[in-house]
């Protein structure tokens, strides 16, 4: 009868959660975290063996980090409902960028730059904050399940000036063009790849890696900028810019593919070590088998690097 109820419900939710202060926000977000530890019990589970296999920790550490990494999405979720709030005079207050340079001598190239991020910290005030910065985002988006979640993410992600294109679709030609055009085009590149990924080690485990990232660097002579955003202790948020990598050509052009998605792998994997409460661990991140698809594959891709 109400097909769109969740989406209104949302959208009041954060109309609520936008008249309250920041520090506010994330005290509510924390009680949530919270809430989401004990009643999600198949993604806690998943997430406490993948951390304990993938870091060697102790059942008793392992249980600490991912606590926290639940109240971290807590607090995600309540900041994202509280982007219509966000302006680019007050994000600032909230978010500092480091090694902007970069970012600003990556564009400067003129061929745009391919953006490499991770589900680590609230991906989605990183977009927001580098938009409301000046900065020409846009993003390859994954669609959610939930169709009307997806329609308030993509609402708020324009409202902050981002630019969407979603994944597998007619849209990726707009992609394309927006490289053309020197913008930057964002990737979320540490899911599962599928059939057509590369092949590669991630965080000590075999997995496929998405190659769309290294397939449009390579297209388009683009450098791959990644990018990150972590909680500050205080409150507030740090984008952390690393060194530009780019598309090596050495003729071959599968090995150079997997070379570069290597790397990039590389740069998240010491990211999720250094912030282990930031990456989302309940991910299927190692859900294709490398195995018993390509048994020879994996010992390429570890070799072309």
């Amino acid at each position: 009868m109400f097909p769109n109820w969740q989406y209104h419900l949302l959208k009041l939710a954060s109309r609520i959660v936008c008249l309250m202060p920041y520090p506010a926000v994330l005290l509510l977000g924390s009680l949530l975290g919270r809430l989401y530890y004990r009643i999600a019990g198949r993604q806690r589970r998943r997430a406490l063996a993948q951390i304990q296999e993938c870091l060697k920790l102790s059942p008793k550490e392992a249980e600490r980090i991912i606590r926290r990494l639940f109240i971290n999405v807590g607090r995600m979720f309540m900041e994202v409902m509280y982007i219509p709030a966000l302006k680019r005079e007050t994000i600032k207050r909230y978010v500092t960028i480091e090694n902007r340079h970069y970012l600003t001598d990556a564009l400067a190239q003129g061929k745009g730059v391919v953006f490499l991020t991770a589900h680590i910290g609230n991906w989605e005030w990183l977009g927001a904050a580098l938009a409301m910065d000046g900065f020409p985002m846009t993003s390859v988006i994954k669609r959610q399940p939930n169709e009307q979640y997806t329609r308030i993410l993509n609402e708020y992600r324009r409202l902050a000036g981002i630019e969407i294109f979603a994944r597998g679709s007619t849209e990726l030609v707009g992609a394309a063009k927006a490289l053309k055009q020197g913008k930057i085009l964002g990737f979320l590149a540490d899911q599962d790849g599928g059939r057509d990924g590369v092949f590669a080690e991630f965080l000590g485990k075999m997995a496929s890696t998405p190659k769309g990232a290294a397939v449009f660097a390579k297209r388009f002579g683009a450098p791959v900028v990644p990018t990150f955003i972590v909680r500050r202790p205080e409150g507030g948020h740090r984008i952390i810019v690393h060194a530009p990598l780019y598309y090596r050509d050495t003729g071959n052009e599968q090995a150079d593919v997997a070379n570069l998605t290597i790397r990039m792998n590389r740069v998240i994997e010491e990211t999720i070590r250094q912030h282990p409460d930031e990456w989302l661990w309940f991910q299927k991140r190692w859900n294709t088998k490398v195995e018993t698809l390509f048994p020879t594959t994996s010992t390429m891709a570890g070799e072309a690097v």
